[in-house]
């Protein structure tokens, strides 16, 4: 740790690997060099920082329209946000060049009553469906996120791949 630096959250760190073993995912990984490894984690980096502010410009349209009705809504509007995250690359001296780089993310605290839950999937046109009444109602309203996105940015892009712990 650096001077004034103290943790305050549970971390992980991904790196992208070549995979080897395409019927199982299994040790040991192939590294990409550490160019390619970088570009790719800051082009994975840069999606989730497009898609956090997209989801706040979401929330922002919500806002706006609900604040100037004179009933609320008749359901609860899901508050949800994507994971924090950055890169981190690593020395290994403080005068030497970076020798590996790894995409930070904040962790999802999960017990084993939790359940990771693949919302809407980005290969198919239709939110998934689920058993649980609170995720499909979750489902049902990343499904309009996607339609204000799509409207507001004129066409060019929406999130097309939620996925997230069942708060």
């Amino acid at each position: 740790m650096g001077i004034r630096s103290s943790p305050n959250d549970r971390i992980i760190l991904k790196r992208p690997y070549i995979n080897d073993h395409p019927v199982e995912v299994k040790p040991p990984f192939t590294r990409y060099a550490l160019q390619d490894e970088s570009n790719i984690l800051y082009h994975e980096a840069n999606a989730l920082y497009w898609a956090k502010a997209l989801l706040q410009m979401t929330y922002q349209f919500i806002d706006c329209a609900v604040k100037d009705t004179k009933v609320p809504p008749p359901f609860e509007i899901p508050r949800l946000r994507f994971v924090d995250a950055g890169l981190l690359f690593a020395y290994s001296d403080p005068s030497s060049i970076v020798n590996v780089a790894y995409l930070v993310e904040e962790l999802i605290h999960t017990s084993s009553d939790d359940e990771f839950v693949k919302y809407i999937h980005n290969g198919d046109v239709a939110p998934c469906f689920l058993l649980d009444t609170k995720a499909e109602e979750i489902t049902d309203f990343l499904a309009f996120t996607q339609h204000i996105q799509y409207i507001m940015t004129g066409g060019q892009v929406y999130i097309s791949d939620y996925q997230g712990k069942l708060w």
